[in-house]
């Protein structure tokens, strides 16, 4: 008698990878880093994001329904990475950089308070204190599609210690920047940062993450082959994205397009730029908002459910100032 498949053992789930006490505070000072999911065509799609590290050695993200489209990628594939590369308002400007890949899961509830992630908030209202105002009437009426989230558990299978960017050798010369920037899918973005963050797939299409220093040309942008190790060719984006020490003058967009090699290094063949937020106006700042709210609204349409309340009196309480 053959045993059925619900007789078959469970695989266990791969084991996680060890993170150290020194490593740990390292990673903790961090205050935003770039996570990687995969898109519906394979895409590496790329957005910096504050990552709390759990007791238990795992990481959770949140993401509003706004921009759920991180939680979709993650229930159709779990593949997903994380760099912990802009040391900004960390304390440590030569923080070493920190990879990590692994898998992920989102289920469907959505949080309208702070839950088990209690300590997540805390600090991020600690670390970005203009946000505290978010929970205070009267700007509760706009920001309440933030606080309906979804949380994304990541499990590390594979972690990287890398040395600081500027200790790294894929740096192009002043010399071979030119002089008139091509009129290419977000070249003048490029030309602006001095780094940028590739997304690419290996040879198995898990996503790879390196913080590298493009060199804009007429194809599209040059990247040291010695960037990132076991890239393979294929679809791919860049990242380019900003804050201050205190979270604030936030930007960032995404360059989509294919890497491709010549022998010597590779070149992303730029096809699409994605910025959510716009640069920076505040008629972008108006649009984003408007954008959210609608967002937030075709979720709970598509998924047949009724706007849930946020418990602001929760997010409120942990938003006073330490002894306040």
């Amino acid at each position: 008698m053959h045993p059925t498949q619900s007789d078959q053992p469970k695989p266990s789930p791969p084991s996680m990878h060890p993170i150290s006490a020194g490593l740990g505070a390292t990673i903790d000072a961090y205050r935003t880093c770039e996570f990687t999911t995969l898109g519906a065509g394979g895409t590496p799609l790329t957005w910096p994001t504050a990552a709390w590290r759990r007791p238990d050695g795992t990481f959770l993200i949140t993401t509003s329904l706004a921009f759920a489209q991180k939680a979709l990628n993650v229930r159709r594939d779990g593949r997903v990475a994380l760099l912990f590369s802009d040391p900004t308002g960390s304390g440590d400007p030569e923080a070493p950089q920190v990879f990590v890949s692994g898998t992920a899961e989102c289920p469907e509830e959505i949080h309208t308070g702070p839950d088990e992630a209690a300590e997540y908030w805390r600090t991020l209202f600690r670390r970005q204190p203009h946000s505290r105002a978010f929970v205070n009437a009267p700007g509760r009426w706009f920001m309440e599609w933030y606080y309906l989230r979804l949380f994304i558990t990541v499990r590390p299978d594979h972690l990287e210690v890398r040395p600081p960017l500027a200790r790294t050798a894929n740096q192009p010369s002043r010399e071979e920047a030119p002089a008139v920037v091509p009129e290419l899918p977000g070249a003048r973005l490029i030309a602006r940062y001095p780094t940028a963050v590739l997304g690419a797939g290996d040879a198995y299409r898990s996503p790879l993450l390196a913080r590298v220093r493009p060199r804009v040309t007429a194809d599209g942008f040059a990247i040291p082959a010695s960037a990132l190790e076991g890239a393979a060719p294929g679809r791919a984006s860049l990242l380019v994205h900003r804050h201050d020490e205190l979270l604030g003058g936030m930007h960032n967009a995404l360059i989509r397009g294919d890497l491709v090699s010549d022998g010597d290094g590779w070149t992303l063949v730029p096809r699409r730029v994605v910025e959510p937020t716009g640069s920076g106006r505040r008629r972008d700042a108006l649009r984003t908002l408007r954008t959210a709210r609608r967002s937030t609204a075709r979720y709970l349409r598509e998924h047949e459910l009724r706007r849930p309340r946020v418990r602001w009196d929760d997010f409120q309480a942990l938003a006073r100032p330490e002894g306040g």
